[in-house]
């Protein structure tokens, strides 16, 4: 099996264990998920299968949507509610529009302090195990991009925003933030990620029903995964080269850093760059 399987991850379960439930499926295949969510979350998990693993990092830079609820007025050491919450005393109450007006603030460009609870490494120390054991955890602000961000329903103290944005972006750190421009605090209660790039949840396998079959059925061409890149239709014998390490002729004129290359039923066989006029194999797909 070589391709992309969209998952509609329950909440409950931590990306691995969904990875893993793949892995017996299409053993002795490899199996291995494009961007974790946290057992709190559910929505679309993207998982590469087979010699489509080594796409993942394709798949990670494709912007993502997420439906983010919060609880207004309330604080924790996660940002969610997955940790002891705090309520905090006289919070302000703020209004629909109140809430929209400074969402301009938090659109574009912008830098977020990751949560300190999270996977991001301190001295080669995974930052959540610090946190837990109650030390003290600095991370730096890291620029990430939020392409859109949008008030969906509010009825406090629960708010919820649908969020377009890309890789990097903490959604429970964004709520933090937003609040805290509020003169308040909030934690996050509930995570659905809707979208990885084209991979929506509408269209996502549902855990209950994966199967071996289900998977089939459900396997997307791995060209998906580098849709954004040109595409080249080799020949036979082009490809032949390419598997071989052998530089073969730019005779389509790309210069793109980054080439998919195809056979004749558009399926990829290997990713290029040109160098001079020559294009050499970056990674290739076809094993015979």
């Amino acid at each position: 099996m070589f391709g992309l399987v969209n998952i509609n991850k329950p909440v409950g379960l931590s990306s691995r264990d969904v990875v893993n439930r793949v892995q017996r499926l299409v053993r002795p295949g490899k199996a291995g998920h494009a961007g974790t969510l946290d057992p709190i979350a559910s929505g679309v998990l993207v998982v590469c299968v087979g010699p489509a693993t080594r796409l993942i990092e394709y798949v990670q830079r494709m912007p993502k949507r997420y439906l983010g609820t919060f609880l207004l007025g309330r604080q924790s050491v996660s940002e969610d509610i997955e940790s002891e919450l705090e309520e905090l005393t006289d919070a302000p109450v703020p209004t629909s529009a109140e809430i929209e007006a400074i969402l301009p603030q938090f659109t574009g460009v912008i830098e977020q302090v990751p949560p300190k609870f999270s996977a991001l490494k301190v001295q080669g120390k995974r930052a959540y195990e610090l946190a837990r054991r109650g030390e003290q955890v600095e991370l730096a602000p890291r620029k990430i991009e939020i392409h859109e961000l949008t008030l969906v329903a509010y009825d406090y103290p629960r708010v919820v925003f649908d969020v377009l944005c890309g890789s990097g972006t903490y959604i429970r750190s964004l709520g933090r933030d937003l609040a805290h421009t509020l003169n308040t605090a909030a934690v996050m209660s509930a995570l659905e990620r809707t979208a990885i790039g084209d991979f929506r949840v509408e269209n996502a396998l549902e855990l209950t029903t994966m199967d071996e079959r289900a998977l089939q059925e459900h396997l997307r061409p791995a060209i998906e995964a580098v849709a954004e890149l040109p595409r080249v239709q080799l020949s036979q014998e082009e490809q032949q080269q390419l598997h071989n390490g052998v530089f073969i002729h730019n005779r389509f004129g790309v210069a793109a850093a980054e080439v998919a290359g195809c056979d004749g039923r558009g399926e990829l066989t290997c990713l290029l760059t040109p160098r001079g006029d020559q294009l050499r194999p970056l990674r290739n797909f076809v094993t015979r």
